[in-house]
């Protein structure tokens, strides 16, 4: 037996409940076919899935993904129904299959996904669709394998992780077990953490939304209702195109420390620009003043900036390795806002929403910080600090929604057995603490900085190590990369397993 049941049922297609029981010709076979299992069932967990699948012929019961969304592929980006949310990449950029980046844009096309979408076609000609259309893209390519068996969904959340011998052991929620010889963590980020002065005061109150991502979060919120945004980025943009369309009139107000918001795509589509990786910068500062110097002669050239922060995008892994740590730190606590305004753009349609509301005088954009709230009769006292001034205003609102992007802060205690792992030894934090410590092959690296055998990590919670993977570009390749490294493993385990038979029949 290679995956350990409790019941009797079959390993093959999508299991909710009960556990497996698979018997694989003779003992002997079932000793050489090693158990993957992936945690986390986004693009980043069914990507490792499908590119593993295409490098290998897997039988069935060796491959497990837990996911307790009902498809696969969709995550916490794409499971999104609201209309108003699109991807924030034209799709022609946008694939499962990095040699064939138009994949996903002909997919569209072929399938005639976009007639009742005619938003999605923006001013420059770019598509952008609705972002449920692409978790149905990545669906549609991985089930297939849960449909034949080859790939077998759990339903169910994680509730515990183990590591036996040189074997995992997961159980999920409903008590499922599978016993595992690799394991991919392949989840997101955690959700975001509220300002504990906003989650002290309103805690209770019917139109906190600590979590705008949750289904029908902003339902609780008025045509009218003043509203105070914290955070400024794309779920800021989001947030406001999602009130925009259900109705809402009143005022908004968002804030951040610095006052940025999310940039726009390029009017017209432009030739990446610079050179960032043959002779990378040792330094933070040094890198900064080379993308400004860079930006001043693309523009001098008739180019936009956009060009330069794509390429530097495009190199970014030359551009991380070659910082020291302590430079990297540097970057992470002073460059990323500006870095992440640049280079995560707004769709145009959700950003022509903001502009519609700024033109209209209903959205104020400021940079500060709440410093005190109270709520009395459902009105919420917020107290502003303004980041440039110094000085405070007070305001009042009626709801309160935090975007203020993962909790990069709480990723080891995020879940019960995220915390167990790294307790046990198994996971730690990366040195700039933007997710787990991995090493260039996308093996977990314990405290110590030992490899931890078997165990890798895909997704942007490998970015610390491998610098820009929270676009799905650099997504979908390190997805690539984790299962050529997971395809290695199977290689290796396999010999092991037939050496290890080959001496006990000698023997």
């Amino acid at each position: 037996m290679i995956a350990i049941a409790r019941g009797a049922k079959s390993s093959r297609g999508d299991r909710s409940g009960g556990s497996w029981l698979l018997t694989i010709g003779n003992d002997q076979q079932a000793r050489d076919l090693p158990v993957i299992a992936i945690v986390g069932g986004g693009v980043s967990g069914t990507g490792v899935a499908f590119h593993l699948l295409q490098r290998r012929s897997l039988q069935a019961g060796q491959l497990f993904i837990f996911e307790p969304r009902e498809r696969l592929g969709k995550g916490l980006a794409y499971d999104t129904q609201d209309p108003a949310h699109r991807i924030n990449v034209p799709a022609a950029k946008m694939s499962l299959l990095p040699d064939d980046i138009e994949h996903f844009q002909r997919w569209l096309q072929e399938r005639n996904v976009l007639a009742d979408d005619e938003a999605a076609v923006a001013a420059n000609g770019g598509l952008f669709p609705r972002r449920s259309a692409f978790g149905n893209y990545i669906n549609s390519m991985i089930t297939p394998y849960v449909e034949d068996g080859r790939l077998v969904h759990v339903r169910q959340g994680v509730e515990r992780i183990e590591r036996a011998g040189r074997r995992w052991t997961l159980v999920s929620a409903a008590g499922q077990r599978v016993d595992a010889d690799i394991l991919v963590i392949a989840t997101s980020h955690p959700s975001p953490l509220p300002p504990e002065v906003l989650q002290d005061a309103l805690a209770d109150h019917p139109r906190f939304v600590p979590d705008p991502t949750r289904p029908d979060a902003l339902s609780a919120i008025r045509a009218g209702d003043r509203v105070l945004v914290v955070g400024n980025g794309l779920t800021s943009a989001d947030v406001i195109a999602s009130l925009e369309l259900r109705g809402h009139k009143g005022p908004i107000t968002a804030i951040s420390r610095r006052g940025l918001r999310s940039r726009g795509h390029a009017a017209v589509k432009q030739e990446l620009f610079g050179d960032f990786a043959s002779e990378p910068s040792k330094t933070a500062t040094a890198l900064l003043r080379r993308v400004r110097a860079t930006i001043r002669q693309a523009e001098g050239e008739g180019r936009s900036w956009h060009v330069v922060i794509d390429q530097v995008r495009a190199q970014g892994r030359h551009v991380w390795h070659a910082l020291p740590v302590e430079e990297r730190r540097r970057l992470v606590r002073h460059l990323r806002p500006f870095w992440d305004v640049h280079r995560f753009r707004v769709a145009p349609q959700v950003e022509a929403v903001s502009e519609r509301v700024i033109e209209a005088g209903r959205l104020e954009v400021l940079a500060a910080s709440v410093a005190a709230v109270g709520a009395v009769d459902g009105v919420i006292d917020c107290a502003l600090q303004l980041s440039r001034s110094g000085r405070r205003i007070e305001k009042q609102f009626d709801a309160v929604v935090v975007t203020t992007g993962p909790g990069h802060r709480g990723i080891l205690q995020s879940q019960g057995w995220i915390d167990a792992l790294s307790k046990a030894g198994y996971l730690a934090m990366d040195p700039a603490r933007l997710g787990f410590a991995c090493d260039t092959r996308s093996r977990a690296l314990a405290a110590d900085g030992t490899v931890v055998p078997s165990l890798f990590i895909s997704g942007p919670l490998a970015r610390g190590t491998f610098g820009e993977l929270m676009g799905l570009p650099e997504v979908v390749e390190h997805a690539v990369l984790v299962a050529e490294q997971v395809a290695e493993a199977i290689t290796n385990h396999e010999a092991e397993q037939g050496k290890a038979y080959l001496d006990s029949s000698a023997a």
